[in-house]
């Protein structure tokens, strides 16, 4: 049976890195991820006041809890690192929030830095207590001190909860929606993501020998390179008593080819989910029946040392393509509402000799726009800059426009009041930090593919296209098919 990994005290064990995957040991982490340490966490575990549970309160949540304290040893600052220009921690809540089972997402952290970033992505921050923020404190009490934090703050029991690491930067929506299918409609008691694992595991002599005294004849041969032919019987027999190192999942004097052997499951470390009332009672993340949810292969790393963390951001642009699941369907959203600079347009300002401003729009983005007017969706450009060419371009596409904002997200709210719209059917797009306050406020922050870092972290998608070159054309055939419902 498949040994669960030891305790990491919020990070999964060491994932082992091939030999020929060696990297400069300077890879540190960027000085430009940190966050400022001036966002503290209070010290009442208070979440923001717009983090709503849904109407339905009866219904028992499924809750998605990431342990991420600040001390880190490995890797400095490990959650705040960026992978693809977003923070390791940032990641992990934007893929639970775009989950479709998950109900609310939170944050347990000690650190002032990782809060903040936690916040901007959308996740409610439990502070975790001194006593569970060292070295040797378990996930799992962290994740049962961030439950009874947040049923007391919500008064709302949690029915199924979802154990989240943050160091595994390839997760996706769809696999944290698999282990909480996995208990939810499954009928599991606890759940683990995994991926198929083909490769040998030794020890070092110091015990029993479990691959040839009574172990499981599960080796593996790659073609006559491992000696898949190797074992006769007789020289088994002839095999002098075992020292050295030993076979852990393989009989080392045996080895059938891969298709011959039984497929060993690696957990990736990256989300579990549990009945919250069982693992209250077991106080650990397995218990009861246990389901496997499997996982891409390509996708399963753990940034746990320097080395880790430089393989991430250098599979991050194979990795980080557009995730279907992540993406918002017009059953999802009722208006969209639109930043101007640097998400219409390129973010750049020509000024002719008498002092005008001149911006360069994308046709495609008016065509998308007009797809979404004619569907029927609330529309809307916000912007900060009172400038009027921002007027003018909301004429040409009649689209109501509110520039010269200096509150974009109090202009926000009450423009969803005065529309009878739920903030979260709203999806806002923007692409830089003034734009933060709006992207928390809806249900579908949405950032452009240029956006700065901090935004891309906050948002729950991201365009493939850059800011004035089809962002919004693409949002548009997200949210009405490629064809933009057109006859």
């Amino acid at each position: 049976m498949q040994a669960a990994p030891a305790d990491r005290a919020d990070t999964a064990a060491s994932a082992a890195v091939p030999a020929d995957s060696a990297v400069p040991a300077d890879s540190a982490v960027p000085a430009d991820s940190a966050v400022p340490a001036d966002s503290a966490v209070p010290a009442d575990s208070a979440v923001p006041a717009d983090s709503a549970v849904p109407a339905d309160s009866a219904v028992p949540a499924v809750l998605a809890v990431i342990p991420a304290r600040g001390g880190s040893k490995g890797v400095p600052a490990k959650n705040l690192a960026a992978i693809g220009g977003v923070p390791l921690v940032a990641r992990a809540v934007r893929a639970c929030r775009a989950a479709r089972l998950v109900t609310d997402v939170v944050v347990s952290t000690d650190d002032p830095g990782i809060a903040a970033t936690a916040r901007g992505a959308g996740a409610v921050v439990v502070q975790r207590p001194a006593d569970l923020s060292g070295d040797t404190a378990t996930s799992e009490a962290a994740v049962l001190h961030a439950m009874d934090a947040y049923e007391a703050l919500h008064g709302t029991g949690v029915g199924t909860v979802l154990l989240v690491q943050c160091t595994s930067p390839f997760l996706t929506s769809g696999d944290v929606d698999g282990v909480a299918a996995a208990v939810l409609e499954g009928g599991a008691d606890s759940a683990l993501t995994v991926a198929p694992f083909h490769g040998f595991v030794w020890r070092e002599d110091g015990g029993e020998d479990r691959g040839e005294n009574g172990g499981e004849d599960r080796g593996e041969g790659r073609g006559e390179d491992r000696g898949e032919d190797a074992g006769t019987p007789a020289a088994r027999a002839a095999t002098p008593p075992p020292s050295g190192a030993l076979g852990v999942n393989h009989d080392k004097a045996h080895r059938p080819r891969r298709q011959d052997r039984p497929q060993d499951l690696l957990e990736t470390g990256a989300a579990y989910a549990m009945r919250a009332d069982g693992f209250r009672a077991a106080r650990h993340r397995f218990f009861g029946r246990t389901e496997l949810v499997r996982s891409e292969t390509a996708r399963v790393l753990e940034v746990d040392d320097p080395h880790d963390l430089a393989r991430a951001r250098a599979l991050a642009p194979l990795l980080d393509g557009p995730d279907p699941a992540a993406r918002p369907t017009r059953a999802d959203v009722d208006a969209v509402v639109m930043d101007f600079d640097g998400t219409q347009t390129d973010d750049r300002v020509l000024i002719d000799a008498d002092g005008r401003e001149l911006v360069a729009v994308h046709r495609g983005d008016g065509l998308g726009i007009a797809a979404l007017r004619r569907a029927g969706l609330g529309l809307l450009i916000l912007s900060t800059e009172a400038n009027a060419v921002v007027a003018a371009r909301g004429r040409k596409l009649r689209v109501p426009v509110l520039h010269g904002v200096d509150r974009k997200d109090r202009a926000l709210k009450q423009w969803c009041e005065e529309q009878g719209i739920a903030p979260d059917r709203v999806l806002y797009v923007g692409n830089d930090v003034n734009d933060l306050s709006c992207l928390g406020l809806v249900g579908w922050p949405v950032a452009v593919a240029d956006a700065h870092d901090t935004v891309r972290g906050a948002a729950r998608a991201v365009t493939a296209a850059r800011g004035g070159d089809g962002a919004l054309r693409e949002i548009a055939t997200w949210l009405l098919g490629p064809g933009l419902a057109m006859p």
